[in-house]
């Protein structure tokens, strides 16, 4: 693990203008520097680069980072790729061989989980080597050496305990806990993957996180010898997925993305299909921007996360009456993303047929004009509504009507959904109005909100806990200058981002905002951090300005706190003397307060 002080330092020395510029020609624009887009298709420069803040922010897809982020984003890179590129070109080593003091702890009790899936992906692609089987299934299904060794494909053997030679402590707790084995009733541990073809599923640094299976067979059908208790696959699901772990969230990641960033963000489209093989046989045939859901329904979090990279998603889906269901599931689960000037499109194709097969008997150019084909989101949405009615009916408009309003409920009150108002108007014999009205659509409908995980929080709780991060965001610094007291107005669950950003930042020593992101890159809020960061990439205040504002919210929350006492006092109907006296004391502290903006709130004062 590479120690935090290295990339405070590495951060330090490094100018992000000269980086980006070293792969987008940028200019300058006032105290910041602007270019096209990398990561989108756009005519007017919105990619801007703070040389201040060393962060970059595009206010058209809302990509943004700091220099280590843009050689992951742009090049592909992994995080310590990334930061290896970084420090050569400033002439700095990087100390791979020196850990902090707590990737020390971790490395007493244990590999961490990231080392453990690592060795088992390197594990897996030896046992391919020797596993004509699943070598002979590699071809079949048309994949070249190449395409596997791009995309990490590995053989888990048909033995109860193959990783026994890879790991020492086969019998310990991180295998386990990294989903690659189990304990039987008896208590023996046992492989989870046997005799499956294994992909190894990626993150956005390029770190093994989990995998997925695909049984092995043989004569045509699962591997199972008749009666073999032993066998792996016997009883087995054809394809098989890694538990969900700290690393590997099914509802969050995407098999294929880390392969497919370039080529997604070249072709300004990303296809989003349901198995591994789909993404690798498209990929064999040329069309690398596809990328795969992980057992589950497209989520709001896959929708979000590619909607960042490109302005088209095209779902592509079975023709029959389950891949509709599957479709119309992640039709609900991005109308709340959608915003102008993205594109979502839904490709079913025909019966008996997915892309992995399409493509190898069509071939490529035979696929894209099918997905030049998709149907918008728009027509899906509609054909969809309207096909469960009979439109000739008053109950069947109604209904329609009914059955679109939640839908409409969660989209934001752009063009789009004013499109739609007005198709779905028409064909219920309905005034566009009356549909609103019917659906209440107000001028700014929210949308529906989403149960989303605590780590990928985006919105702060209050005004006030956002001034506080924007002020931290903006200058680090004024974390170390609050005391005990100021920290202790902090203790309450709304400002729990604002509480976990100044640990970070008075742990770290961070100084600048660039500094301030990889302190926190692998914090529950670290999105909403860089979100707060993006809103304020054009402010500018000076230290004694931002110790003035600073000292003012610290001021408004104690006098918030003195309310909510004096409150609760007020309430006893038969106060004690010391209450009387603690009502005094608040009282006189309350009018200090409200009349002097300086009155012992000053951060450092």
């Amino acid at each position: 693990m590479i120690p935090q002080s290295f990339i405070q330092d590495l951060l330090g020395r490094v100018d992000i203008v000269e980086v980006v510029d070293r792969h987008v020609k940028l200019k300058r624009a006032g105290a910041n520097y602007v270019a096209c887009c990398p990561f989108h298709s756009e005519k007017t420069p919105s990619f801007t680069v703070s040389a201040t803040k060393q962060f970059y922010h595009c206010f058209g897809c809302g990509a943004h980072g700091t220099a280590v982020g843009f050689l992951m984003e742009y090049g592909g890179m992994g995080f310590v790729e990334a930061v290896k590129e970084l420090a050569q070109s400033v002439g700095m080593k990087v100390p791979e061989a020196e850990r902090s003091e707590a990737a020390q702890r971790r490395a007493e009790q244990g590999e961490t989980l990231h080392d453990v899936l690592l060795r088992a992906a390197q594990h897996y692609r030896n046992q391919l080597k020797d596993a004509p089987q699943a070598i002979a299934y590699l071809k079949k299904r048309g994949l070249s050496g190449d395409i596997a060794k791009r995309f990490g494909i590995g053989y888990a053997p048909d033995e109860w305990q193959s990783l026994a030679a890879a790991f020492t402590d086969y019998g310990g707790k991180a295998l386990a806990d990294a989903g690659l084995t189990k304990t039987n009733e008896e208590g023996r541990r046992y492989d989870v993957f046997r005799n499956r073809v294994i992909f190894p599923i990626v993150d956005v640094r390029g770190n093994v996180i989990g995998f997925g299976g695909r049984v092995l067979e043989a004569g045509g059908t699962d591997s199972a010898e008749a009666g073999g208790a032993d066998s792996a696959a016997r009883g087995s699901p054809k394809y098989l997925n890694s538990p969900e772990t700290p690393v590997f969230e099914k509802g969050r990641e995407l098999y294929g993305l880390y392969q497919a960033r370039r080529a997604i963000r070249d072709a300004g489209r990303v296809l989003v299909v349901e198995g591994y093989m789909d993404v690798v046989a498209l990929a064999q045939s040329g069309i690398e921007y596809a990328v795969a859901t992980l057992g589950t329904a497209t989520t709001p979090l896959h929708v979000q996360k590619l909607l960042r990279q490109a302005d088209e998603i095209v779902f592509c889906f079975d023709g029959d009456d389950a891949g509709r269901r599957a479709a119309w599931r992640a039709l609900e689960n991005s109308l709340a993303q959608l915003q102008d000037g993205k594109q979502l499109k839904f490709l079913f194709l025909p019966e008996g047929e997915d892309p992995d097969t399409y493509v190898r008997r069509y071939g490529k150019d035979a696929f894209e004009s099918l997905l030049s084909g998709a149907a918008p989101l728009s027509r899906f949405l509609l054909d969809e509504l309207t096909r469960r009615v009979d439109l000739a009916t008053a109950e069947g408009r109604a209904r329609c009507v009914h059955e679109a309003k939640p839908l409409l409920r969660q989209m934001q009150a752009n063009a789009l959904r004013m499109q739609l108002v007005r198709e779905l108007a028409e064909k219920t014999r309905l005034a566009p109005e009356e549909v609103a009205q019917l659906c209440e659509l107000g001028a700014a409908a929210p949308p529906r909100p989403q149960a989303a995980p605590a780590r990928v929080l985006r919105r702060p709780v209050t005004p006030l806990a956002e001034q506080l991060l924007r002020l931290l965001v903006l200058s680090p610094g004024l974390a170390q200058s609050l005391s005990a007291e100021h920290r202790a107005l902090l203790n309450t669950p709304e400002m729990s981002p604002v509480v976990e950003l100044v640990e970070a930042i008075r742990a770290s020593g961070a100084t600048s905002s660039a500094m301030l992101f990889e302190a926190t890159r692998d914090s529950r809020y670290a999105g909403f951090y860089e979100d707060v960061a993006a809103r304020s990439l054009t402010d500018a205040a000076d230290d004694e300005t931002a110790k003035t504002i600073l000292g003012d919210v610290l001021r408004k929350l104690e006098s918030q706190r003195v309310d909510s006492e004096l409150r609760q006092l007020y309430a006893s109907n038969a106060p004690s003397e010391t209450e009387r006296q603690r009502i005094q004391e608040l009282s006189k502290r309350q009018a200090e307060l409200k009349g002097s903006p300086g009155s012992g709130a000053r951060a450092g004062a």
